[in-house]
């Protein structure tokens, strides 16, 4: 008989006012900040082995919240790689329960007008004879707030009850996280994970500035304009700004390419430690800001991302160890996947992530001045600003083009230089177009022999 476990985190983000007093802090040990820094790694590591050529949203927050609450039942080489991939190394999963927990509770008062909720469920189908392991339900209950509700799966109510949790955890914004052929009855347990926060840029932009412009010399794109006083850096690869959501506890960073550089040639190099220097390096500048009103889903399976990342054996039918977790032998993950999506407008940013795991057995002067101008790809991050977690790391590339790929060859160009062409990292051509798959006018081409 199978037996799956399946796990469902969700992270909503939304934006909403600015505060009068500065932002509170996140108090960590020495020992935690360091932790922080290795997760931060892991959400760098995750997005480069995750990424392609289009537009992308990640919650490595969300991964954390679910693999951590699963992690209580892991042993062997199997717990051991879960901590080194979420970055926690020999600390184990005692330190990645410390840090959830400290999220958990600390973070949802930092901004008295930002609305921050972290909420952990775990659904048990105890009709088919299974039982939680005590340990792990006390610790899903200490560290997640998680208390565990037996049901029976085939009773046809579960799957409602899932997404009702979702909908009302998220604000109506994930109303459904599992569709009726994704629901299996067979099931060991549904774990669930939200994330909510809700703000608006501390400098809001003017909707009637908002025009439609060129995106990377493709489709027209909204295009938010002002200008302000914000952080802003910049190095060979690209321009950082920061952009500050309410009282300043929560940030969104935006790291846009040099023109001839790509996004893979500013996040190749990237690692927590720069990004955290980088960070304390940002000076205050005027900056005449153009930043285009997008949105943005992805929907990834996560099981390939994750074993090329360090951890293969969860998920290998009699390799994976997760003697902990239940009175089920020789379990292991058999589904993991994240669905994210993130609105960006005048007001501020929406996001929200699932991840679903599946387991079956086996001086005072002038400021300078600066124009950032992101009319072309862009990466971007949204952390909390006194311990630098990441909650969502994304990259924007242009609205895609409905309909299959144009098949053309390098005559049919005609008279058109070929520089109007783009390879699939975003760079403009320089030398006639080999075959291959690129992007003409903000639309994917092949061009053929």
């Amino acid at each position: 008989m199978k037996r799956f476990l399946l796990l469902l985190s969700i992270v909503i983000t939304t934006m909403v006012s600015w505060a009068d007093d500065g932002p509170k802090s996140i108090s960590l040990t020495t020992e935690q900040k360091q932790l922080v820094t290795s997760n931060n790694d892991f959400a760098f590591n995750l997005f480069r082995t995750a990424r392609d050529e289009e537009s992308l949203i990640l919650s490595p927050l969300s991964i954390t919240y679910a693999l951590g609450m699963l992690n209580n039942g892991a042993a062997g080489e199997t717990l051991k790689q879960i901590n080194t991939v979420l970055g926690f190394g020999d600390a184990g999963a005692d330190a990645i329960n410390d840090f959830c927990l400290k999220m958990l509770t600390e973070a949802p008062g930092l901004d008295e007008q930002t609305k921050v909720m972290i909420a952990n469920t775990i659904y048990f189908n105890k009709a088919k004879g299974y039982e939680l392991k005590e340990d792990f339900v006390k610790k899903a209950k200490q560290y997640y707030d998680a208390e565990p509700e037996s049901r029976d799966f085939d009773d046809g109510e579960t799957l409602n009850v899932i997404n009702k949790w979702a909908n009302d955890h998220t604000e109506g914004m994930i109303p459904e996280i599992l569709k009726e052929d994704e629901f299996d009855s067979q099931a060991v347990s549904y774990l669930l994970n939200a994330l909510y926060f809700k703000g608006t840029w501390t400098l809001k932009f003017d909707e009637s500035k908002t025009e439609d412009e060129v995106f990377n010399e493709g489709n027209t794109v909204p295009m938010m304009h002002q200008e302000a006083q914000l952080f802003y850096k910049e190095n060979d690869e690209c321009q950082a700004l920061m952009m500050p959501y309410g009282n300043g506890a929560y940030q969104m960073t935006i790291l846009l390419p040099h023109e001839g550089k790509s996004v893979n040639d500013v996040l190749s190099g990237l690692t927590a430690e720069k990004w955290q220097q980088n960070y304390q390096w940002m000076d205050e500048a005027i900056v005449d800001v153009k930043l285009p009103r997008f949105e943005t889903k992805t929907d990834i399976n996560l099981e390939d991302i994750m074993s090329a990342l360090g951890m293969p054996n969860a998920f290998i039918y009699g390799t994976a160890e997760f003697p902990g977790f239940c009175t089920c032998e020789d379990i292991y993950i058999d589904l993991m996947k994240q669905v994210a999506k993130i609105k960006v407008n005048e007001e501020g940013t929406e996001a929200a992530a699932v991840t679903i795991i599946g387991m079956k057995d086996s001086a005072v002067q002038d400021p300078p001045h600066f124009k950032f101008y992101a009319n072309r790809p862009f990466l971007y991050v949204i952390n909390e600003q006194s311990t630098g977690s990441i909650f969502f790391i994304g990259q924007y590339m242009g609205e895609s083009s409905k309909g299959d790929p144009s098949g053309i060859s390098p005559s049919s160009l005609n008279n058109e230089p070929f520089t109007k062409l783009y390879n699939l990292a975003g760079q403009q051509l320089s030398t006639p177009p080999a075959k291959g798959i690129y992007i003409k006018n903000g639309k994917t081409v092949v061009v053929c022999e």
